[in-house]
């Protein structure tokens, strides 16, 4: 079943003994906590606005997070079961509530960023998965996939439930869970993704999971103003914090820092989201 949606790649020694060392993703997760320039995409979000007044910073976020992707494709590897893989596309996941209050569901999005996906496509994307989910009321929402499974095995007892997860657990680690159990499942997805700045909140670390595929988790926090050193003069910048956790196995340290800059890169030069996600990019310095 993983080869319907990822491939085997070839390892080096050193990534192939670190596995043997740390074979749980759990134990071998990173941290990256970068505080980005959002200036010039805050200005180009705000322009797009005025010809769609949904677009969002967090759809502007999502495709540049799959333009990196596309251009650094060792962050869409994942480990399992002592082997690497490469994700056949691109997914995005997040969490979203089916309705603004408190005891509302959560419900899982995955966003699947084509080759020829831009700003405009993928934020269409998004408010379509968003909007069918809030559309209809809360006890009449239609759930697929692991979003339905959820529901059932959540309601079993102790001693029914905790072996049928042992069980689907199992499979996950042999790469024969079923398909219908991968459907709409965050954690069979290249990158989840939150966006606190949202409700107000600071960009956190969020540990990943070895249950799945993904091998990377992104937070971000409140956009604010800040004032900068650039080139000796002081500016007011729009400033937000990333917090990132990352499998170390899937790359190096130097591989991870050249992909956080290639995002600034992007952040700095946002008419790159109008390109195909698949746009080859190359930094100018």
């Amino acid at each position: 079943m993983r080869k319907k949606y990822a491939k085997r790649v070839n390892m080096t020694g050193m990534q192939q003994i670190s596995i043997d060392l740390k074979p749980q993703r759990c134990v071998s997760d990173v941290y990256i906590n970068q505080k980005m320039d959002l200036t010039n995409l805050a200005k180009y979000v705000e322009k797009k606005k005025k010809e769609n007044p949904d677009i969002t910073l967090f759809h502007a976020f999502l495709i540049a997070i799959g333009k990196v992707y596309y251009n650094r494709p060792y962050l869409n590897r994942f480990v399992a079961n002592r082997h690497m893989y490469e994700h056949k596309d691109v997914v995005i996941s997040f969490v979203a509530k089916i309705a603004f209050e408190d005891e509302a569901e959560e419900m899982m999005i995955l966003v699947k960023i084509d080759k020829n996906d831009n700003i405009n496509t993928v934020s269409k994307k998004v408010l379509d998965k968003v909007k069918s989910i809030r559309d209809k009321k809360k006890d009449k929402v239609e759930k697929n996939g692991a979003n339905a499974a959820i529901d059932i095995l959540g309601k079993l007892p102790n001693i029914i439930r905790i072996p049928i997860v042992g069980l689907l657990k199992w499979t996950d680690k042999i790469g024969i869970l079923p398909l219908s159990l991968v459907e709409d499942n965050l954690y069979y997805s290249s990158i989840i993704v939150s966006n606190l700045g949202s409700i107000g909140c600071g960009a956190i670390f969020h540990n990943i999971t070895n249950f799945g595929n993904a091998s990377a988790l992104a937070t971000m926090g409140v956009m604010k103003d800040e004032e900068v050193l650039i080139d000796g003069k002081k500016q007011i910048r729009k400033m937000c914090e990333f917090g990132v956790n990352l499998d170390e196995r899937i790359g190096d340290g130097f591989y991870f820092l050249k992909s956080i800059q290639l995002l600034q890169y992007i952040f700095d030069n946002p008419e790159l989201l109008e390109g195909d996600a698949n746009e080859k990019i190359e930094i100018k310095k």
